[in-house]
């Protein structure tokens, strides 16, 4: 495994909000998700967090839109503010709980992934950006800054840069697009203990809000398109996100502690993309995870590794073919 940064999770993975929803997504990756949690569970990576969707006066299509979509149950405003005390009386006017949410220790689950392989004799090189990449006699050889490396298979899990690794190889880009989300630590409104708070959704995800170690990491849940690089938070955009979340709550947020941003990259039809190329079958595709990617690992890794191995997938036909490159014909 070859990484460009001197340690693993340094991107989106390393910025994610780490939570098991699920039910969150399209339907090929909630059957992805759903068929990770076994998996997850075994790794001991996830502790309980609970869902809360809030919706105001104006928003009553999309809250019910996703109060069904999630399977939550419709609770009172009041019920609502007995959990976050902080919600506003006056702004929130509907409100939906549910319990299959769990927070992810993502740091755990990387580390649990890398020494996993390690003992089954792969070798993870960081600090090696690749430089160049060519094809000969059926052979991949991979420059980096740390040497060449050769393979018969290449597989591209590159991230936001996975069609800028497909040019390098001379395989088509299948038109992947990062997406900018932007995130805000700030500390516990009103000396609250957080701790126990579930995570919580403006309707129509216009932003979202979740304890993280004694305050709360605030996101507008923006998706703008991005060149791919080490992201940072847009301030007007986080000034916006942050502003709509206060509009639901009782506390100003009167500092930051933090802000940070990571690249959410989807294929155009936002599901991942997991297969052999239809043109190249040695150049293979893992991409495009979005923002479902811890929560669907455990399922997208076993799928490729039945399709190199040649075995039959675990996962149903169907769902193996909606992720297939070969939708790229």
């Amino acid at each position: 495994m070859i990484e460009t940064e001197d340690h693993l999770a340094f991107h989106a993975s390393g910025r994610s909000a780490a939570l098991y929803e699920p039910h969150y997504g399209p339907a090929p990756v909630v059957a992805l998700s759903e068929a990770s949690g076994a998996a997850l569970r075994a790794a001991d990576v996830l502790s309980p967090r609970g869902l809360l969707l809030l919706g105001g006066a104006d928003d009553k299509d999309e809250f019910e839109a996703e109060e069904k979509s999630f399977g939550m149950e419709r609770i009172s405003p009041a019920e609502a503010r007995a959990i976050v005390p902080i919600l506003s009386e006056r702004a929130v006017v509907r409100a939906a709980f549910a319990d299959h949410a769990w927070d992810i220790d993502t740091d755990r689950l990387v580390q649990s992934f890398a020494r996993t392989a390690r003992d089954q004799g792969a070798e993870i090189v960081t600090g090696a950006a690749a430089t160049a990449i060519r094809r000969d006699a059926g052979v991949w050889t991979v420059t980096t800054r740390k040497g060449e490396m050769r393979a018969r298979t290449l597989v591209n899990a590159a991230g936001a840069w996975v069609d800028e690794v497909a040019k390098m190889a001379g395989v088509r880009p299948l038109g992947f697009t990062p997406l900018r989300r932007s995130m805000a630590r700030i500390a516990a409104p009103g000396g609250h203990d957080v701790s126990t708070w579930p995570m919580m959704f403006g309707a129509g995800e216009a932003w979202y809000a979740k304890p993280d170690a004694g305050a709360l990491i605030v996101s507008p849940a923006e998706e703008d398109p991005a060149a791919p690089h080490d992201a940072w938070a847009d301030d007007m955009v986080l000034a916006e996100g942050l502003a709509r979340y206060e509009e639901m709550v009782t506390a100003p947020v009167e500092r930051l502690l933090a802000s940070w941003a990571g690249l959410r990259t989807f294929a155009p039809d936002r599901l991942p993309v997991i297969g052999r190329d239809p043109t190249m079958p040695d150049f293979v595709w893992f991409a495009g995870q979005g923002g479902y990617g811890f929560q669907s690992a455990p399922a997208n890794a076993a799928l490729l590794a039945d399709l190199l191995g040649g075995r039959p997938v675990g996962v149903a036909a169907n769902i193996a073919e909606a992720v297939s490159a070969n939708r790229f014909r």
